[in-house]
């Protein structure tokens, strides 16, 4: 399995590709990894430093890839946070590239907006972007509670809201959504939902709250979905596959009492998870 991943990266802690890369890796996929940013750490600590790669970095990296004969052999993209529409543009330009020499290759985009509490945390035209030019364009994506209201139009308040929406969000051009961080009036307050959407079928997942605000998870979970969908050609057991291992992740990040997410530490979560978490039509 080869999956071209264009992502920001962080010399400290893990986000983007800096998230997503490592447990591909682990699980046993080649990754090509074409990084948009250079930090030091991920800007949730305020302060931080690095560069921020132009776009057409972006073309030219995959031209180079081209040039290599090899990108027939690519079988999915996967891209996360865009700083610009730019960034946006030549994702896209490269998942065109990708797809014509693999017709079967596909696209996940996690549409990165913002999340609930929080509200819109990315520069403005990006939500556009990712509501008019990437989602159409991706075969999965994997929006949030607050993206999948803000990309549909639609509030959501119970799994048949979430249900609609997603929905809502595929006769647009993804075949595949997968919504994280959901929260529904059936939700318990000390846990967390899931849903999948495929083929007109819908499954969810739910495991416990955990007690941690870390950043770099959703990039993980992204990365995890994609292989596990690839893997099995089935969105109900990258589901429960790809929920697992974050769920075990996380809390061996809670349990540690870090900051940053304990991506190789726990490492033998994405392939044994300590605990299996069965996704459930709804």
């Amino acid at each position: 399995m080869n999956i071209l991943s264009i992502q920001s990266w962080v010399a400290y802690g893990h986000v983007g590709n800096a998230s997503a890369v490592f447990p591909l890796q682990r699980l046993g996929a080649e990754v090509w990894a074409l990084n948009t940013v250079q930090f030091s750490n991920h800007t949730g600590y305020g302060a931080w430093r690095g560069q921020v790669f132009g776009a057409d970095l972006i073309g030219d990296l995959v031209q180079g890839i081209e040039e290599r004969g090899v990108l027939a052999r690519c079988d999915a993209i996967l891209s996360g946070y865009m700083g610009d529409a730019a960034i946006g543009e030549a994702i896209i330009g490269a998942a065109a590239r990708v797809r014509a020499a693999n017709p079967a290759a596909i696209w996940c985009c996690d549409p990165v907006i913002g999340d609930v509490g929080r509200g819109i945390f990315v520069r403005p035209g990006i939500p556009e972007f990712m509501r008019d030019r990437a989602v159409p364009q991706a075969a999965i994506v994997t929006p949030n509670q607050f993206e999948l209201e803000w990309l549909t139009g639609r509030q959501v308040s119970s799994l048949d809201d979430a249900k609609a929406a997603a929905a809502a969000l595929q006769a647009r051009g993804p075949g595949t959504v997968l919504v994280t961080s959901l929260q529904v009036e059936d939700t318990p307050e000390d846990s967390v939902d899931l849903l999948a959407a495929e083929g007109g079928a819908f499954w969810r997942v739910r495991t416990p709250r955990l007690p941690i605000s870390v950043n770099g998870a959703g990039d993980a979970m992204a990365a995890l979905f994609l292989f596990h969908r690839l893997r099995w050609g089935d969105s109900r057991l990258a589901l429960s596959a790809a929920t697992s291992s974050i769920y075990g992740l996380l809390r061996r990040t809670a349990e540690a009492g870090a900051r940053e997410i304990l991506t190789v530490q726990a490492q033998e979560e994405f392939v044994t998870p300590s605990r299996v978490f069965l996704a459930e039509p709804c």
